[in-house]
C-alpha cells in the first residue's frame, strides 16, 4: 500500500523541550486517577473534518491540499481516503474514528445506488478493522447537506422526505452494526424552524420523537447494541433548533420517553453558541445520568458561528475533564471525538496531524490537572464550606425534606436583618481561580 502521509508515528516526547515534535502531555499508558490515560480519553478522529473538509469558509473556496486529491473519480477518491485514513490513525496512535454515511461515499441517483456505493466503502473499512483493530466510536447519517433536507429530516413538513430519512437511517444502523460502532449519534442539523408562522412545532417534535423510537426499535430487531446519543446544538443553520442545549434536549427526551435508551453527545463549540461553558453542558448531562460521549473542539469567542477549532484552551479542558472524573468516565461507551478542522490558512497535510496533537495534549493536560484537583479535594472542600449550613439545624431539615413551609416561617420570621447578613460570607471566587491557576502551572511543570 502506498504511503499517503509524510509523517512518522507520533510518540510521547515529554514537555521539557516544547519544540520537539510529539506529544508533550499525552502518555497513553500512564495511570491517572486509577485508569490509563487512553481509557479516560478514548480519542477518535472525525472522518468528515479530517479527510473530507476542504477548508472553505463563507467568503472563500477550499484551500486544503490532500494526498488523495489525484483521484478525480468520486469512488476512486473515496476508496483512496480509506487507505489514507487508516494510515493516519496508525501514525497518530488513536483507536477510534467516527463518520457520517455521506462522508464515506458519494450519493447515487437513488437511495439504493447510494447504499450500494456506501457498502463498497464499508467493505474496505471492515477489512482494515480486522487487520488493525481500529474501532468506530460512533457513526451517524448526514441528513442536512443535500437540498432535500432544506426544511429538516425527521421534522420535515414533507412526508416523502421523512420517509427517505427513515430509510437512510435504517441502512446507517445496519452499517453501524457491521463496523461494530459503540454508539450511534443523531445530530439534528436542520431540525428546527425559521419562523413560527409557518411551523407546527408540536407536530414536528412528535415526528422527531417517533423517528428516534423507530430507529431504536429497528436497532433492537437487528441486534445493534450501540448506545444511542442525541447531540444538542443551538441556532445555525436554523433560527431555532429543537435540541438547543443539554437541558432542552433532556426535557425533550423525558417528555417523549427517550431517556431510557438515549444519552447526550456534547460539543464544546455548541455549548458556547448556546451561551454556556463546555463544563456546564457536561455537568447538566452528568447530573441527569445522561452523559454519553463528547466532541472535542472549541470556538472563537469573537466569532458567532460553529468554527470547530482544535481544542487548545486548558481552562476548558480542565473543567470538562473534572466533570468526566466525577462521572467515573465519559460514559459507558463514550470518548472524545475531534469534531475539529484546521484553519483555512493551515492547509498542508501535516496540519491535520498537528491539530490533533494539540487537541490530544490539551485534553491530556486537562485530565492531569483535574485529577490533581480531585486528589487534593480542592473543589470538594470549596463546596463543603459553601454549603455547610445545610449540615445542621434548619439546614439539615431542609436538606432532608422534613421542613414544612410553616416550620421555615416560624424559624426565620423574627430574625433581625443583621443576623441574616451574618449568615452569608464571601465566596472568595478570585482565590478559587488563583488556586486553579496554581494547580495548572504546578501540575504541568512537574
Amino acid at each position: 500500500m502506498m504511503a499517503y502521509w509524510n509523517m512518522d508515528k507520533i510518540t510521547y516526547v515529554g514537555n521539557e523541550y516544547a519544540k520537539e515534535f510529539g506529544f508533550h502531555y499525552y502518555e497513553p499508558e500512564k495511570i491517572i486517577a486509577g485508569k490509563k490515560m487512553k481509557d479516560w480519553l478514548r480519542f477518535a478522529v472525525a472522518y468528515w473534518h479530517t479527510f473530507d473538509q476542504r477548508l472553505v469558509d463563507p467568503f472563500g473556496d477550499g484551500t486544503a491540499i490532500r494526498p488523495y486529491d489525484k483521484y478525480t473519480d468520486p469512488m476512486d477518491n473515496a476508496l483512496a481516503k480509506v487507505d489514507a485514513a487508516f494510515e493516519f490513525y496508525e501514525k497518530l496512535g488513536v483507536n477510534f474514528f467516527c463518520f457520517h454515511d455521506r462522508n464515506l461515499a458519494p450519493e447515487g441517483n437513488t437511495l439504493r445506488e447510494s447504499n450500494h456505493n456506501l457498502d463498497k466503502i464499508v467493505d474496505k473499512i471492515v477489512e482494515y478493522q480486522q487487520d488493525s483493530g481500529m474501532k468506530v466510536l460512533w457513526n451517524t447519517a448526514n441528513m442536512f447537506t443535500n437540498p432535500r433536507f432544506v426544511a429538516g429530516a425527521a421534522t420535515s413538513p414533507y412526508a416523502d422526505i421523512y420517509a427517505y430519512s427513515a430509510a437512510q437511517i435504517k441502512h446507517s444502523l445496519e452499517i453501524g452494526k457491521r463496523v461494530g460502532a459503540e454508539n450511534y449519534v443523531f445530530w439534528g442539523g436542520r431540525e428546527g424552524y425559521e419562523s413560527l408562522w409557518n411551523t407546527n412545532m408540536k407536530m414536528e417534535q412528535e415526528h422527531a420523537a417517533e423517528f428516534f423510537h423507530m430507529a431504536k426499535d429497528y436497532a433492537n430487531r437487528i441486534g445493534f447494541k450501540a448506545q444511542f446519543l442525541l447531540e444538542p446544538k443551538p441556532l445555525e443553520p436554523t433560527t431555532h433548533q429543537y435540541d438547543y442545549d443539554a437541558a432542552t434536549t433532556i426535557g425533550f427526551m423525558k417528555q417523549y420517553g427517550l431517556d431510557k435508551d438515549f444519552k447526550l453527545n456534547l460539543e464544546g463549540n455548541h455549548a458556547n453558541l448556546a451561551g454556556h461553558t463546555y463544563q456546564h453542558e457536561i455537568r447538566v448531562a452528568r447530573e441527569a445520568g445522561l452523559l454519553g460521549s463528547l466532541d472535542a473542539n472549541q470556538g472563537d469567542k469573537l466569532i458567532g458561528w460553529d468554527i470547530d477549532e482544535y481544542p487548545s484552551n486548558l481552562y476548558e479542558t480542565i473543567g470538562a475533564m473534572y466533570e468526566v472524573i466525577e462521572n467515573g468516565g465519559i460514559g459507558r461507551t463514550g470518548g472524545l471525538n475531534f469534531d475539529a478542522k484546521p484553519r483555512r490558512t493551515s492547509f498542508e497535510p501535516d496540519d491535520l496531524f498537528i491539530g490533533h496533537m494539540v487537541g490530544m495534549d490539551t485534553f491530556a493536560a486537562g485530565l492531569k490537572v483535574a485529577a490533581k484537583l480531585k486528589e487534593d479535594h480542592v473543589i470538594d472542600n470549596v463546596l463543603q464550606d459553601r454549603y455547610d449550613s445545610y449540615n445542621s439545624g434548619v439546614g439539615r431539615q431542609i436538606q432532608s425534606g422534613t421542613a414544612s413551609i410553616e416550620d421555615l416561617e416560624n424559624y426565620i420570621i423574627d430574625k433581625p436583618q443583621k443576623e441574616l447578613r451574618r449568615a452569608t460570607h464571601s465566596d472568595h471566587l478570585e482565590e478559587i481561580k488563583n488556586i486553579i491557576n496554581h494547580y495548572m502551572i504546578a501540575t504541568l511543570a512537574g
